[in-house]
């Protein structure tokens, strides 16, 4: 089917109606990640250094032939089927990722290609904050009249980001923030709603911290070359700068739209580590038991955190529960969400 975008009626509300999230086969533990580590570079690493740092036990990695299109279109598929549509019944695909299959074309396509579909597509990249970003803007599109229902993928293999011989101890300090990387896809549906929908969104950027961490090759800087395609941030620094800006966003929502943090049934949070997670907490008063709590087990899944925890709870939400994202994205961005379930 095709739609007409220029004819779309503006909608008034809109709202995700499907969820799905798909993580590889494989596991590496944090001790089996230690080894090999261990074993290229030849450091003298004390025990459980990784998992004593992190609180990361294992994570998902991407086998040979996955990539983060893989991950995306099994993802896609599961909230297509669980919303009971075709690929052709989405006129807006959306690939939001830190992660990409290549640097040209965007990865939309080659998703879009293995769907089957003739929607608009497009990639939003944002770091961590990419899938947040990407659903709000397939929201504004829907809104506005340029989209009636849209899909919206990430699929992310930072573990290929990781340095595993890092030749010296330098280099594996300036990487050891990537150790926490796990793979992982995620998908929703979008579209207009009667009630409930997403409520409430808000952003804060503070781009002068722009190369506290990230992977800096691929790009015009440095197109090419080993020391550039590895993840390189100072996981102190980058904690510094979030305690630092990371909670008037969350207090501008609560002033707007007055909501409590007992308001919301779900709290999901970006995870990149144990300590992360309990400072965040610390900071900001979320209740423990409203956090979604994924990254012992899986790692710091970049922008498919969200949409992996939302797939973990969405099961067991009714009509009317709330749940607040919040996005926390190298850049630096801090971004929230409240979607309330229609």
């Amino acid at each position: 089917m095709h739609i007409d975008h220029a004819a779309a009626e503006p909608a008034r509300r809109a709202g995700i109606t499907a969820v799905a999230s798909c993580l590889p086969e494989r596991e590496v533990t944090s001790r089996q990640l230690q080894e090999r580590i261990a074993a290229a570079c030849g450091l003298p690493l004390p025990p459980r250094l990784l998992e004593r740092v992190t609180g990361i036990a294992a994570r998902r990695a991407a086998a040979d032939g996955e990539y983060a299109s893989t991950l995306a279109v099994r993802a896609a598929r599961t909230a297509l089927d669980r919303a009971g549509l075709a690929p052709y019944d989405v006129d807006l695909l959306v690939f939001a990722s830190a992660t990409r299959d290549v640097a040209e074309p965007a990865t939309a396509h080659i998703v879009q290609a293995e769907l089957g579909s003739r929607a608009h597509a497009l990639d939003v990249t944002n770091a961590c904050n990419s899938f947040v970003n990407g659903i709000d803007t397939a929201r504004a599109m829907i809104l506005a009249g340029r989209a009636r229902r849209a899909l919206v993928v990430t699929g992310e293999t930072p573990s290929r980001a990781v340095r595993h011989a890092p030749p010296g101890p330098d280099q594996f300090r300036a990487g050891f923030a990537g150790y926490t990387f796990g793979d992982a896809g995620a998908a929703v549906v979008l579209e207009a709603v009667e009630r409930g929908g997403i409520l409430d969104v808000d952003t804060e950027t503070h781009s002068e911290h722009w190369s506290v961490g990230g992977v800096f090759g691929g790009g015009s800087r440095h197109p090419r070359g080993d020391e550039h395609t590895y993840f390189h941030g100072d996981g102190g620094e980058l904690r510094e700068v979030f305690e630092k800006v990371g909670t008037s966003v969350l207090d501008r929502m609560r002033l707007r739209t007055g909501l409590a943090w007992s308001d919301f049934r779900h709290v999901l949070v970006h995870q990149v580590t144990v300590p992360y997670l309990e400072r965040f907490v610390e900071l900001t008063g979320v209740p423990r038991d409203r956090l979604v709590v994924t990254v012992p087990e899986l790692g710091n899944l970049a922008s498919a955190t969200l949409g992996v925890q939302l797939d973990r709870v969405h099961a067991g939400l009714q009509t009317g529960d709330r749940v607040l994202f919040v996005g926390l994205g190298g850049g630096v961005s801090i971004m929230t969400m409240v979607w309330e379930k229609a």
